[in-house]
């Protein structure tokens, strides 16, 4: 199966390599050429200059270029799609995407207008979702739904104008408002470093949500406030409300400010759901953050959680928003996830290489090996051990035998504890 990435060097489309490059083979083209041969060979992926070539070569072609561009691309390259191939944007706006489709395609080639409701940030397809469009349903639909319900992702099967009319709500309003209010902070001067001082929960999230939005690239931002056939309606009735609530208060009206506030909770839905994911979302920022302080002076693993990096060292303290390890790493609290210890044991398996020694000693032959072996095995960082042999002797004295024990730990001192224990049972190492 050829899939083929138009804008595979960016983006989502950079990200939609990283999922499918172990299943299938592998195409991207991009304008800056230079750029394209360098990801693709950092991906192990195949570079093609020309989108026409990698159209004419792929079964699945995927448009991932800018909002503005996609039109245009699809235009190029629609007579020379693959007969019995497939087209799929992944475009947030599907109306007029749609509509370019259905003029340029030759009737031979399939499209699914879709759109991957997460950005190029996320890790895991899993309950990720997405939204389906096509008006009409051929043998690829099949496919293509198959293996996004296979990755568990929630499906979401519309027109493309409901879809707009939706991710006008869900994108255009919010942006709208993120932007505004951020827009607002920056015109009033605001420290926002000064602020975190006096933060509450509920604004820690919420700042954290507008940089996440004001962080995207203002461009992109910008073609979903313009492309969506709705912007203009949602941005108007935002202005709207706005300007009444300000009117309210200015006019010192409580009652009028009090309606629209008990309105627009009305039109909220389940209050009491939505209290709850806050509160986890709270509770799990608190939860991280008393993990770390409590385990300082120990030994802690700390996965970068978008590099995928595991720093592990002694964790010295944490500085405000940054947790500082003994080897000098320090490492922002927002982008890190602690690891439990089941998690650092199995990382130190996957990537430290184990130290391995044959230790014999001599014991009364009272003892009972199995006991030994038991007690070594549950020990920190020691991963296998072996009794190989049980010696007796003409240079073993009598009432005595020697065991001889296979170990494996993580750590040279993992093993010398071992022969503490060992000692410690009475033994005498040979």
């Amino acid at each position: 199966m050829k899939i083929g990435i138009i804008g595979g060097t960016d983006g989502l489309g950079k990200t939609l390599v990283y999922y499918f490059r172990d299943e299938f083979d592998v195409s991207i083209s991009a304008r800056d050429h230079e750029k394209g041969y360098k990801v693709a060979e950092e991906l192990n992926v195949n570079y093609i200059e020309s989108n026409k070539q990698l159209a004419a070569i792929s079964n699945i072609l995927i448009i991932s270029v800018p909002i503005h561009h996609t039109q245009s691309v699809i235009r190029e390259v629609a007579p020379f799609m693959k007969k019995g191939s497939v087209m799929i944007d992944v475009t947030s706006v599907k109306e007029e995407p749609l509509k370019t489709m259905e003029e340029c395609l030759p009737d031979n080639v399939e499209y699914i207008p879709t759109h991957p409701v997460f950005g190029p940030r996320t890790t895991e397809l899993d309950n990720q979702v997405i939204v389906l469009t096509a008006p009409k349903k051929g043998k690829w639909y099949k496919k293509v739904y198959d293996y996004l319900s296979g990755k568990n992702m929630r499906i979401i099967e519309t027109t493309a104008q409901h879809h707009d009319y939706m991710m006008s709500v869900v994108q255009v309003l919010t942006h709208f408002s993120f932007i505004s209010t951020a827009s607002a902070m920056e015109k009033l001067k605001v420290d926002i470093t000064e602020t975190e001082d006096y933060e509450s929960p509920i604004y820690n999230l919420m700042i954290d949500m507008i940089a996440r939005i004001v962080s995207q690239t203002p461009y992109l931002t910008y073609y979903i406030q313009s492309m969506n056939n709705n912007g203009s309606k949602i941005r108007n009735a935002f202005t709207d409300a706005v300007i009444e609530l300000r009117d309210a208060i200015e006019a010192e009206d409580d009652e009028k400010f009090v309606e629209l506030a008990i309105e627009a909770t009305k039109n909220m839905g389940d209050i009491q759901n939505a209290l709850g994911r806050s509160d986890k979302a709270i509770n799990a920022l608190n939860h991280e953050f008393n993990l770390l302080t409590e385990s300082i002076g120990h030994e802690i693993a700390l996965e970068h959680i978008y590099s995928g990096k595991v720093h592990i060292g002694v964790l010295e303290k944490v500085d405000g928003k940054y947790a500082v390890l003994d080897n000098g790493t320090r490492l922002r609290i927002a982008n890190i996830k602690v690891l439990n210890e089941e998690e650092l044991y199995q990382w130190k398996l996957d990537n430290i290489k184990q130290k391995h020694e044959s230790i014999s000693c001599l014991f009364p032959d009272t003892v009972t090996p199995n006991i030994i072996v038991e007690t070594i095995e549950n020990m920190a960082d020691i991963t296998e051990v072996i009794l190989t042999d049980i010696y007796k002797g003409p240079q073993i004295s009598e009432g005595y035998e020697s065991l001889t024990f296979d170990v494996k730990g993580l750590s040279k001192e993992a093993i010398n504890n071992v022969k503490k224990v060992l000692t410690g049972f009475g033994g005498v190492i040979r």
